[in-house]
């Protein structure tokens, strides 16, 4: 709950950031996590798995696959963030745990029982209800959604411990955001040099901001059945849509709550079938659907 909690209220940390272009803060955002988790690998003697990856041609390619998938998903939510729009990434969030399954079908050839199917379709509508309903493609959502989910099958794929795979994945990034931060800096909109040292502390905290829930996340999955972390995920999302329509003022109109009223009742669906299977698992009927790992 402290790992879903403190995703949920990102948003209001990212709000701080509103005067940044969102390609800086995500360029922060790596180079400090890089370095907070470099230095975690140290204490934890991690380095070995880290190297491991790093010399696997096959882990070290879906590694840096999922590193792009994740810089996607990060540069999207803090614009999301800093253009009003929370509302529309909580909609990201709440689909991503039924493309994830979708994924596991198409990418791993899983079979989807009769709920699941149900409950996908029934998100489809939901999506395209709200789409209508904006009469626009919720852009925002589908790519967090996209990016996220197609992340956390990359990391499914390569097999590599959540601390040794972000090291590498922010490893493989950080000459994009070298780059991407002497260019703001040479251009003289660099948000250190113009917002002060406070601005500076912000961004810092990015690094144990992204990786403290991570291993938050990383123990609980170690401690708790796949099952209970599937509807527990459901709490960021329900907080971001929460904080979107109070703290930042987001207005959802009728479409928009058919729409999301759809999606909640897909993902009800789909909560009940998961621990329905949790219940059962000697039945060779009901297969696992993929389960996420890590997050944005």
């Amino acid at each position: 709950m402290g790992a879903f909690g403190l995703w949920g209220v990102f948003p209001i940390y990212f709000s701080f950031f509103d005067g940044v272009n969102p390609i800086e803060v995500v360029a922060y955002r790596i180079l400090w996590s890089f370095l907070f988790v470099a230095i975690l690998l140290f204490f934890i003697r991690g380095w070995s798995a880290a190297g491991q990856a790093l010399r696997n041609p096959r882990q070290l390619g879906l590694l840096t696959l999922a590193s792009i998938a994740i810089a996607i998903n990060w540069t999207t939510y803090v614009y999301s963030v800093s253009t009003d729009q929370v509302v529309e990434s909580a909609l990201g969030y709440f689909i991503n745990p039924l493309l994830t399954v979708a994924l596991g079908v198409v990418i791993l050839h899983e079979q989807l029982n009769r709920n699941q199917v149900i409950a996908v379709a029934i998100a489809a509508v939901g999506v395209i209800t709200i789409g209508f309903a904006e009469w626009a493609v919720p852009w925002i959502g589908l790519t967090l959604a996209l990016s996220f989910g197609s992340y956390g099958l990359l990391k499914k794929m390569a097999g590599v411990g959540a601390v040794p795979g972000l090291t590498v994945e922010t490893l493989v990034l950080l000459p994009i955001a070298a780059i991407a931060l002497g260019y703001f800096e040479v251009k003289g909109s660099a948000a250190v040099a113009n917002s002060g040292w406070g601005m500076g502390v912000l961004l810092a905290l990015l690094g144990p901001i992204t990786a403290i829930p991570l291993m938050w996340y990383s123990a609980a999955a170690n401690r708790l059945p796949l099952a209970t972390l599937g509807v527990l995920q459901y709490f960021t999302p329900t907080v971001i849509f929460i904080l979107g329509i109070t703290v930042f003022g987001d207005s959802v109109n009728t479409g928009e709550w058919v729409g999301f009223g759809l999606i909640w009742i897909a993902l009800a669906v789909f909560s009940v079938d998961a621990v329905r299977r949790s219940r059962r698992p000697s039945d060779p009927d009901e297969v696992e659907a993929p389960e996420s790992l890590d997050t944005p």
